[in-house]
């Protein structure tokens, strides 16, 4: 399964999405593309965090 990368109008990364949900925004002009490689569309508009989630990453103290 293809995912495409998003960032919000801030550049800050979101979770990857479905490419065929890419395409929708793009196709409604909800976003547009940012990079080419890595596939990336950035959006026009800033959302609600409900809209979609902000990426995030935690690091586990215990790994050596």
């Amino acid at each position: 399964m293809t995912k495409v990368y998003i960032l919000d109008a801030n550049k800050q990364p979101l979770y990857p999405i479905h490419i065929s949900h890419a395409r929708k925004l793009l196709s409604q002009g909800d976003a547009k593309v940012f990079r080419r490689y890595p596939f990336t569309i950035i959006l026009k508009e800033v959302l609600t965090q409900s809209r979609l989630e902000q990426l995030g990453f935690k690091i586990d103290p215990d790994v050596n």
